[in-house]
């Protein structure tokens, strides 16, 4: 059975990263839209079988320097209303979360580099449970607040709020489960303002890259199966 995929993308380093084969390997039809390029308006937010929305470095409340942002999130909001499988990671889950009339506020530092999650009870019974004391890619400097009716599944001593399900349909990431560590590079220079502001050492992040690279690869596929075969059961019936 085909089905059908799109990635709303804001930095073309910031993929679906290991998540991109997997989808492939079961059948998605994939395409990646560039919210950055008008192209927002023209999507129908209800034809893709599975709506992924990616990170990126700016706010989920933008829209006045970054008018796209608008328009992406009556997107989020349409997807949401009619339950349909969606996914979002780092600006994409505090889009989410908006969208469900959530607060995303700055979290007053930035949470950049690789530790584990502390799972709540939910976040154990989830999809989530499979990543344990796995570290994850964090890199942000924002926060959401849980939206009503959401189980939150995970936080970190920084962040609190790190990921939430909404039925087995919905599910917000804060952090970077998708990224590909051998492809930790051109996050390093892509965002090595953003590093060098933080006062983070571009080699410390290289090293945890390449320390959790197989742990992580096999946990964030566990994470994603267990997700999707949820989703697609759902969406089957």
């Amino acid at each position: 059975m085909t089905r059908s995929a799109v990635a709303i993308r804001h930095l073309h380093f910031e993929d679906l990263g290991t998540l991109e084969p997997l989808l492939r390997e079961r059948g998605y039809d994939l395409r990646y839209v560039d919210a950055t390029a008008q192209e927002l308006p023209a999507l129908d937010a209800l034809a893709p079988d599975l709506l992924i929305v990616l990170g990126g470095p700016i706010g989920a409340f933008d829209e006045a320097t970054y008018p796209f942002v608008k328009d992406e999130l009556a997107l989020v909001q349409r997807r949401l209303a009619a339950g349909a499988p969606i996914l979002g990671i780092c600006l994409g889950a505090q889009l989410m979360a908006r969208a469900l009339g959530a607060r995303v506020y700055p979290l007053g530092v930035k949470e950049i580099g690789f530790g584990p999650l502390q799972l709540s009870k939910e976040g154990r019974e989830s999809p989530l449970a499979a990543l344990g004391d796995t570290p994850v890619l964090h890199w942000h400097g924002d926060q959401f607040d849980i939206p009503a009716g959401a189980s939150r599944l995970a936080g970190t001593s920084i962040g609190q709020n790190q990921a939430f399900s909404l039925g087995s349909a919905v599910l917000g990431l804060q952090f970077h489960l998708e990224a590909d560590t051998r492809s930790i590079e051109r996050w390093l220079v892509g965002h090595a303002c953003e590093l060098a502001q933080a006062g983070i050492d571009p080699r410390t992040l290289r090293s945890q890259a390449e320390a959790v690279q197989e742990r992580l690869a096999d946990a964030s596929d566990t994470v994603f199966r267990a997700w999707l075969d949820a989703t697609e059961g759902k969406a089957g019936r």
